[in-house]
């Protein structure tokens, strides 16, 4: 059985890395490769360095939320615990996406904080940040609505909504969900397995709610405004960096930040090829060339795909110092 898993594991990764090479191909195909050389050595690295200090600010407001929520079952938690968590977890996820969240929760957890209750205050945070992305969008696409309003309608919802099938899928999955739900908590007096279930549901919950029975509310809303200002000006920085869009401003960093997060929808490790592909897609509507967006879409994610490498390595390898002075 357990060969099964690992083979399962394997064959959904390459599977994953596949789908990677593809977009990967499709966004280099076009690249002029001299311009885009030519590009990187015109780069303002000072710029580069701003990037890497909002990129570590946003991991520091992530763990100081992710605690806020954490404390409610867990008021001995400390920061370095969940500040590891969450880079390790980033670092998996960079390689497997999705993965690292739910090691991080288990990192976490604890006797008196479940693993259930760990997962559900992950969903909380999520749900935080989904709201951020709505306000970014929704700014970004009020600000200069005809331009940015077409191509997120075109290049964004065109494709999805073209899909009905999968919204079907997704609604049919959902009423399962739901149904299975209904089910375990109507049996769980009867059954054993039922039972189970139900209690890890309720934890979950009560995970998913920690926003309420937090005594710091304000500090998870101020942490998640400036998380996101991070992101914002991680954008911003690499805007500056290259003289091809040196032109755009803050609010045109705003919605290059907010398209670059629609691509983690999709599941390829590290996010590579899809972010680049949106990204130099949106740059086109600002008269930055294919070469020039590739680029400023690879300076984003790649350096910071690499600072969130290192340190989640350096996290890790405290984790691992910690466990052997504790064994």
């Amino acid at each position: 059985m357990a060969s099964n898993k690992k083979i399962k594991g394997v064959v959904k990764y390459l599977l994953l890395l596949a789908l990677a090479a593809v977009l990967v191909y499709f966004a280099f195909r076009k690249v002029e490769w001299s311009a885009f050389v030519g590009g990187l050595k015109q780069t303002r690295w000072v710029w580069v360095v701003f990037f890497c200090i909002a990129s570590v600010v946003a991991l520091v407001f992530r763990t100081i939320r992710w605690k806020e929520l954490i404390l409610p079952f867990d008021s001995d938690i400390k920061s370095i615990k969940v500040w590891d968590a969450v880079n390790v977890g980033n670092l998996v996820s960079l390689v497997l996406p999705g993965s690292g969240e739910f090691l991080r929760c288990g990192y976490v957890a604890s006797k008196k904080f479940e693993y259930d209750k760990s997962l559900g205050t992950m969903f909380c945070e999520r749900l935080w940040d989904a709201i951020a992305i709505v306000v970014l969008t929704a700014t970004s696409l009020i600000y200069e609505s005809k331009r940015l309003g077409d191509y997120f309608s075109e290049s964004i919802l065109a494709p999805v909504s073209g899909r009905s099938t999968v919204f079907w899928l997704i609604a049919l999955a959902i009423v399962l969900l739901a149904a299975f739900v209904l089910l375990a908590f109507k049996l769980r007096a009867r059954n054993l397995f039922f039972s189970r279930v139900a209690d890890s549901l309720t934890r979950l919950w009560s995970g998913f709610t920690a926003y309420k029975k937090s005594d710091n509310k304000l500090m998870i809303a101020v942490s998640t405004f400036v998380i996101w200002l991070m992101y914002v000006l991680m954008c911003y920085c690499i805007i500056k960096a290259l003289p091809a869009t040196a032109h755009l401003n803050f609010m045109d960093a705003m919605f290059l930040s907010a398209i670059g997060n629609f691509a983690s929808i999709i599941p390829v490790p590290g996010g590579i090829g899809a972010y680049h592909y949106l990204v130099a897609t949106a740059l086109i509507l600002y008269d930055v060339s294919w070469d020039m967006g590739i680029l400023f879409a690879t300076l984003n994610h790649e350096i910071h795909a690499v600072l969130i490498a290192i340190v989640g390595l350096f996290a890790y390898l405290h984790w691992v110092r910690e466990r052997k002075l504790t064994d």
